[in-house]
């Protein structure tokens, strides 16, 4: 974990990455991590990845609130005219995950990424456009109202 926040943070200071701690507003205490990847000002579009979440904070509304606010910030701060996101072809759980945030998906890169034991990723990759960016707000929003109505 450590090496992963010192090559972060390093991404970072070299303008490739933002990366974010998520916190869990109970507890005040970070339990996963997100990032703005692939930036691209001049096309006006980032992705939104390398996203993880403890087991222990999952199915509690966390991720969907982070990525509420990433999304605002994307498409209301920064002017952003298509926020990606990617997944593993084999990952159905994050790929559920990304279509459970509304977007939509684009297409599947195959043979795109060759892995250190020689296996091949063949990301699916998800959008949100500008013009889907109200009812996506929307609906982000109903879920967390849905989720804090449940909470204890």
């Amino acid at each position: 974990m450590e090496n992963e926040i010192k090559r972060g943070i390093s991404l970072h200071t070299v303008g490739r990455i933002v990366p974010w701690a998520i916190i869990d507003p109970i507890t005040s205490r970070a339990v996963g991590m997100t990032t703005y990847l692939n930036l691209e000002p001049a096309n006006r579009r980032l992705e939104i990845g390398a996203t993880w979440i403890g087991s222990k904070a999952q199915g509690r509304g966390i991720i969907a609130a982070a990525k509420l606010l990433l999304l605002r910030c994307a498409f209301e701060e920064l002017g952003c005219m298509a926020v990606e996101f990617r997944a593993h072809w084999h990952n159905h759980q994050s790929r559920r995950a990304i279509e459970r945030l509304g977007a939509k998906q684009d297409g599947i890169l195959r043979n795109h990424t060759i892995f250190e034991n020689g296996t091949v990723r063949d990301p699916v990759v998800f959008s949100i456009v500008e013009a889907e960016w109200p009812t996506v707000k929307f609906g982000l929003a109903v879920k967390l109202n849905a989720y804090q109505s449940t909470s204890p």
